[in-house]
């Protein structure tokens, strides 16, 4: 495995100054491309998640594709602007000159992907990796051969191996290329697994974009619109069965509406998958967890929760089927309150006002998103400066992460560096910052040295004024 990605990586930084050197149309037509494979391949895309998680293949469009493909449009629309050097004011001390900021190319860059969204967190940065004229080597996780294979087939068809590769195995094939001098990593994941490629990536002075995980809360105030609120956090926690880095993790209500909202919760579950917990078991819309491990441990948290099941709660290892379940009075300390949940079970803990909602968020690890339902514009917008979090929505959930001229990422413990649209383009760009003088003589030179009189008196001025 050693032997085979260094000599992919040599091949690669072999082309990647004729990949650098491409114009926005070339870089367009790599994007065109892929959008119109992706189209035309969208049935086996969807063959291919149902293999892996049992996904419904409205879902597969709507979370998968939709979000790729979003991401490649918006790209087709913006590259040349992006692409263009930026002018910059000139201060009058450097009178003469002209500065413009001109984005370059990282170089090899690579891309490691999780599971939960293979196809959308593979080919969203590469989408933006591309636009940005990289080379880039592709590493998914091992947990979704089918989806894996589909990939694999699409980007082989499409791109030479020296531009763009997809490397599979398990963890040794991700420490051969993390040993490697790539120019940029992109890793998306847990925080455990992140530290590692951070440390990895500092012996080579590597940059990185880390989109890590944490719990993401949910604060709903008294005058929020329940039925709304509860509608969107029951589909943003249902998406591939809680299996979203940005699904809510756990939600913090007043308790003045506390037991109305949980009862909310159960009708909008209901209404999605089922009214009974055979036909939400039957529903062909929920997916399933990844694997046995996975089923274990989201298992081990429902039954060590020490709460109250006010909904759901069933669950079939033989299938690895875990019902949409709604906790109530969680104490904080359980284990539940302690890890990222990723999979179908919703803690909702009473508070007496959003005070105490603030104090309890803060007191935790920054989230990768946040998400207040309030009747109050003045009020959400106080909660969002009153906490910290990589992103999130107010009076809705999950959306930000799709919408392109949003940055999305974490702060900290859930990550950092930003991706989608410009904000990916600059992910895995270099800022380089231009000085050109056109003239023979600039502000500068006058108070080159000897230090003179009028030298002296030149810098005062300078200080002074400009």
């Amino acid at each position: 495995m050693t032997s085979e990605v260094e000599a992919l990586f040599t091949r690669q930084r072999a082309a990647r100054w004729r990949v650098a050197a491409t114009s926005a149309d070339q870089r367009k037509a790599k994007l065109k491309a892929l959008l119109d494979a992706l189209m035309a391949h969208r049935a086996e895309a969807q063959a291919a998640l149902a293999a892996d998680f049992r996904k419904a293949p409205e879902e597969v469009d709507l979370t998968e594709l939709y979000p790729v493909i979003s991401e490649i449009r918006d790209a087709l629309r913006h590259l040349p602007r992006w692409m263009k050097p930026h002018r910059v004011p000139t201060p009058i001390g450097l009178l003469g000159s002209v500065g413009c900021i001109v984005h370059e190319p990282r170089g090899v860059v690579l891309i490691i992907s999780p599971w939960n969204y293979p196809i959308y967190l593979t080919l969203g940065p590469l989408v933006s990796a591309l636009a940005a004229g990289n080379c880039a080597v592709l590493k998914p996780s091992e947990f979704t051969p089918h989806t894996n294979a589909f990939l694999r087939k699409l980007l082989a068809g499409l791109f030479p191996e020296e531009e763009v590769a997809l490397v599979e195995g398990e963890a040794e094939a991700a420490q051969a290329l993390l040993a490697l001098p790539f120019d940029h990593i992109f890793f998306t994941g847990s925080p455990a697994v992140g530290k590692s490629v951070m440390k990895a990536a500092a012996e080579h002075l590597a940059s990185v974009t880390l989109e890590l995980g944490g719990k993401s809360p949910v604060l709903v105030d008294a005058d929020a619109n329940l039925r709304e609120a509860a509608r969107k956090v029951a589909w943003g926690k249902g998406l591939n069965a809680g299996q979203t880095c940005v699904a809510p993790d756990y939600v913090l209500v007043h308790a003045r509406v506390h037991d109305a909202f949980v009862n909310e919760l159960k009708g909008a579950f209901e209404a999605f998958y089922g009214a009974t917990p055979e036909a939400r078991r039957a529903s062909p819309d929920l997916a399933r967890i990844i694997n046995d491990r996975h089923f274990t441990r989201i298992h081990a948290l429902l039954s060590g929760a020490e709460a109250q099941v006010a909904f759901g709660g069933e669950t079939d290892a033989a299938t690895r089927y875990i019902g949409p379940t709604v906790l109530t009075d969680v104490p904080p300390t359980a284990p539940i309150m302690q890890e990222e949940i990723f999979g179908p079970l919703l803690p909702v803990l009473k508070v007496e006002d959003m005070d105490e909602a603030v104090a309890f968020v803060n007191a935790r690890p920054k989230p990768l998103a946040l998400y207040v339902f309030s009747g109050s514009g003045r009020t959400a917008r106080a909660l969002v400066a009153r906490t910290t979090a990589g992103g999130g929505c107010i009076n809705d959930a999950v959306l930000h992460f799709v919408h392109t001229g949003l940055p999305t990422g974490g702060v900290n413990t859930s990550g950092f560096g930003k991706a989608h649209g410009r904000h990916g383009f600059e992910a895995f760009s270099n800022a380089r910052g231009i000085l050109r003088q056109p003239t023979r003589l600039s502000a500068i030179q006058l108070m080159y040295p000897p230090y003179t009189g009028f030298v002296r008196r030149m810098i005062d001025l300078t200080l002074k004024h400009f």
